[in-house]
């Protein structure tokens, strides 16, 4: 088998995915199975069961590549700024190497989805990307002529963790993060967080898709809740904007469905970026949700 084999994994906070790519970028295998959760053993055999498997189903030799939420610190070598908490403080990368014998390479799973639509996806021939993520959390990846943009911390991209900007008196200080900090995008912008505002405002214990359902059936409440999330996604979405001006921003995650962000965003942008003429390209994914981990298997490209 060609060396340009790449098996790709994507550590969600729910789910994890495996493909296996030829050097033709052809899916030879795939499979996705549910997350353990707060349990660093079981999420270990679980990434090198699935590794082991898409081997199993292509052939004994192939790079591997892994998006996890968070990343490695490049000063301790262990996990660091994980919203699965549980892999914090951990040396992921190194025991993976160990019990599967073969070279890892890892990087945060937002980067990952970044590289995947900025090298053949919705983002290909563009020289600037940024790649968000709306799921379970709030990440980012920032890829420049190709290559993932780096930093001494391994923090480029955590958008997540930075303050809802321009925040209205009833917005400050905001919710309370897992990370100790409060008013972060991550707490209202992801999935559990629009769930959890709408809960606040309404009563109304629903998922994101149950809101969104509800707004097109023409909930008045729902549609509220969907116009501040929208609103608070602008927000933040121009603050990157006016730092990295990206040529294009490429929506990942489950929220990345929700079609009313691809009209409403641009729009909702407009007012806060720093520019006389401002046209912001956002756009969904080519890949969906394979996107995380066919960029987990572009890593050894990098």
């Amino acid at each position: 088998m060609s060396r340009l084999t790449r098996i790709g994994i994507d550590l969600g906070g729910t789910k994890i995915a495996a493909i296996a790519l030829d050097a033709q970028n052809t899916v030879l295998a795939e499979r996705r199975i549910a997350a353990p959760r707060h349990d660093y053993g079981a999420t270990l055999d679980a990434i090198c069961d699935l590794v082991r498997e898409m081997k199993d189903k292509t052939a004994q030799s192939a790079t591997i590549g892994i998006g996890a939420p968070g990343s490695v610190s490049p000063q301790t070598g262990v996990m660091q700024n994980a919203n699965s908490t549980w892999l914090n403080g951990k040396p992921l990368p190194e025991d993976l190497q160990n019990a599967l014998g073969a070279p890892v390479r890892l990087a945060n799973d937002a980067d990952c989805f970044a590289l995947s639509e900025a090298t053949d996806g919705a983002g290909a021939g563009k020289r600037s990307v940024f790649g968000v993520i709306l799921g379970t959390g709030c990440g980012g990846g920032v890829v420049i002529n190709g290559r993932l943009l780096s930093g001494p911390h391994a923090t480029s991209g955590e958008w997540g963790h930075i303050p809802l900007p321009w925040m209205s008196k009833d917005e400050f200080p905001g919710p309370e993060c897992w990370c100790g900090r409060r008013g972060c995008l991550e707490t209202w912008i992801s999935g559990p967080a629009m769930a959890a505002d709408h809960e606040r405002r309404t009563g109304e214990d629903l998922t994101p898709p149950q809101i969104v359902a509800l707004a097109a059936k023409g909930d008045g409440r729902s549609k509220q809740t969907l116009d501040l999330h929208a609103s608070r996604l602008a927000r933040g979405l121009a603050l990157i904007t006016n730092i990295i001006d990206p040529e294009i921003i490429v929506l990942g995650g489950g929220l990345s469905d929700m079609k009313h962000l691809y009209t409403e965003l641009p729009r909702l942008m407009t007012p806060w970026i720093f520019s006389d003429k401002p046209n912001p390209l956002i756009v969904p994914p080519r890949f969906g949700n394979a996107s995380g981990v066919r960029g987990a298997a572009w890593l050894w490209n990098e």
